[in-house]
């Protein structure tokens, strides 16, 4: 059952609609922190990013929060959440099982999934697996699989982060110490000058992710990404059967915007939202238009489909 408290005051939303703050576990035992906010249906279903532990849809849960149950949790090993007792469960798979379990626990039988980076390959393969319970689907900054191989159209990234991944593993105690440096000032810096807008984004709606990674496990980061690196659905895209609203930004390096023309190419019906001047965190940098556009999405795409 869900453990009511009052929220922490770093994942607590402006508005008085918050409801629930608790844990459930995952079907292999791993123990999932969860907070939902108001009530109403489409559930809104939210899928972090890697690392991520819920940052960016700070104002999507203000803004729909009191019409719809908005629900929001940690991955595991993410924030609030345990890291899995085995350590080989930390795939794409398990992220899904960890959704399942999180909608069962606050009722959503059926609900709308909005995924961010690495929630787009989760959301994605979520509907493979279990259409039944998706009534749309909003792919945000992200791609349909194989991250690692268009990592800033670089066509060395693959070859990087083999690199990079396997000193972690050889070197985990320096790692651990150099990705410490993700929570200072420089890398806020560093960021909003190579890969976010700073002339758009807030520091403080950007900084809380800057701090959780710098608190990650640097190993069980990469454990997740190297799945991610191998995950694909670009074959499903095109048994995709729900509503999508896709959101990207013109400037994202981390996925660049090519690939959600891909999605918008292959997934029948879906629609497409660039968002101008916007980077790999567009729903924080430009929010009014994202929430504008997913309101009007919304209302005439998914909720004539609720009867």
């Amino acid at each position: 059952m869900p453990l009511a408290s009052t929220a922490p005051q770093d994942l607590a939303p402006s508005s008085p609609t918050f409801t629930t703050d608790g844990y459930t576990h995952s079907r292999d035992g791993t123990r999932l922190h969860y907070y939902t906010l108001g009530e109403g249906a489409p559930a809104l279903v939210c899928c972090d990013g890697l690392g991520c532990d819920g940052y960016v849809w700070k104002y999507i849960a203000e803004e729909f929060s009191p019409a719809h149950q908005v629900v929001r949790f940690h991955y595991r090993g993410h924030g609030k959440s345990d890291p899995p007792a085995d350590r080989s469960h930390l795939h794409i798979a398990d992220l899904v099982d960890d959704v399942a379990c999180v909608m069962d626990q606050n009722g959503v039988e059926k609900g709308v999934l909005l995924g961010h980076s690495l929630g787009v390959q989760v959301i994605l393969e979520f509907h493979r697996r279990y259409p039944e319970r998706v009534q749309g689907l909003v792919p945000t900054c992200g791609t349909y699989g194989r991250v690692v191989d268009t990592f800033r159209d670089n066509p060395m990234s693959r070859h990087a982060f083999g690199l990079l991944n396997h000193l972690v593993h050889r070197f985990p105690g320096a790692a651990q110490r150099v990705w410490s440096i993700f929570g200072t000032d420089l890398a806020y810096t560093v960021a909003t000058h190579t890969e976010v807008n700073g002339d758009l984004l807030k520091r403080e709606d950007f900084q809380p992710y800057l701090k959780h990674m710098s608190k990650m496990d640097v190993k069980l980061f990469f454990d997740l990404a190297s799945d991610a690196a191998e995950n694909d659905n670009l074959a499903h895209l095109s048994e995709i059967d729900v509503p999508t609203l896709i959101i990207a930004g013109e400037r994202d390096g981390f996925t660049p915007e090519w690939l959600s023309h891909v999605m918008h190419a292959r997934i029948p019906g879906s629609e497409l939202l660039m968002v101008p001047g916007g980077t790999h965190t567009a729903p924080i940098e430009v929010p009014d238009l994202v929430d504008l556009r997913l309101k009007r999405w919304l209302d005439e795409r998914v909720r004539p489909t609720l009867a």
